[in-house]
């Protein structure tokens, strides 16, 4: 069962895709949001969730104060269950892209984001993640915000992310299988800052 942990829709449960999808552990959201509540992230912030499957991390977003969500992944059935999910918590400001994560950031951004979240699948190689990073470390059209927060999931079993010139990694935390990198754009001047522990 996978359900909202907090926020207007919590204890609600969501659906997830039959196939094809890895949701974030109940335990995992929960910390994170936490943590990104606490640092006064997600009150009003606009979010995007890419390779989104079930939604749970953009709606999360969505039931504790997120003002805007757009939860987008390549698979339509997703984004199916993506959207049922939203109406029957009825979450406002959230919609629902079909298209690949490189597709979708290759155009433009419209606003820039206070929270990426990016949870590809495991198997998503290092070279595929590099490059997502850079089409979200842009500093023409910005995806992210000036004060804007990446977070990337992957598996304890993975590498660190090579984070593009533009996005420094400010810091790390690991739950179970699971670890979260945590990293912010950087400006022209100190983008070759050491990253913080």
């Amino acid at each position: 069962m996978t359900r909202i942990v907090a926020g207007s829709a919590g204890g609600r449960r969501i659906e997830v895709p039959r196939a094809g999808t890895r949701p974030t552990s109940e335990r995992v959201r929960e910390a994170l949001f936490s943590r990104l509540e606490h640092d006064g992230v997600i009150d009003g912030a606009r979010v995007l969730d890419l390779c989104a499957g079930s939604g749970a991390l953009g709606l999360e977003a969505a039931s504790r104060g997120a003002v805007e969500v757009v939860l987008v992944d390549s698979a339509r059935q997703a984004t199916r269950v993506c959207e049922r999910n939203a109406r029957s918590l009825a979450l406002g400001g959230v919609r629902t892209v079909t298209a690949r994560a490189e597709s979708f950031l290759a155009g433009a951004a419209n606003a820039p984001r206070d929270l990426v979240l990016l949870d590809p699948p495991y198997q998503l190689t290092e070279g595929e993640l590099a490059g997502l990073l850079t089409a979200l470390a842009r500093r023409e059209d910005p995806w992210l915000s000036e004060r804007g927060l990446l977070v990337v999931e992957r598996s304890t079993r993975s590498p660190e992310p090579v984070w593009p010139e533009g996005l420094r990694r400010v810091t790390t935390k690991r739950y179970g299988e699971t670890v979260l990198w945590f990293a912010e754009p950087t400006g022209p001047e100190d983008g070759t800052q050491t990253p913080s522990p």
